[in-house]
């Protein structure tokens, strides 16, 4: 998963159909690439990046932790207990 680029997705207000409307994609391409099921190639990386106006490196992180992915989460380990 890229949470990076579906924040500036979010961010930009583009949904992915517009998206991939945008730089020629089919949709469901797009939405195992934005799941992190597929790797984008080089092409699509960089138009995708020019369109979010946002570092392609940065945008194509991918999400190592629980708390990568969702934002706000606490990690497990810093977690307290109830009591």
């Amino acid at each position: 998963m890229y949470p990076n680029l579906r924040i500036q997705l979010w961010k930009a207000g583009i949904r992915q159909n517009r998206l991939a409307k945008m730089i020629k994609m089919d949709e469901t391409l797009l939405s195992r690439i934005v799941n992190g099921f597929r790797e984008p190639s080089p092409e699509f990386r960089k138009k995708i990046s020019a369109i979010l106006q946002s570092d392609e490196q940065w945008l194509f992180q991918m999400a190592t932790t629980p708390a990568d992915i969702e934002p706000g989460t606490p990690d497990s380990k810093t977690a307290t207990s109830g009591s």
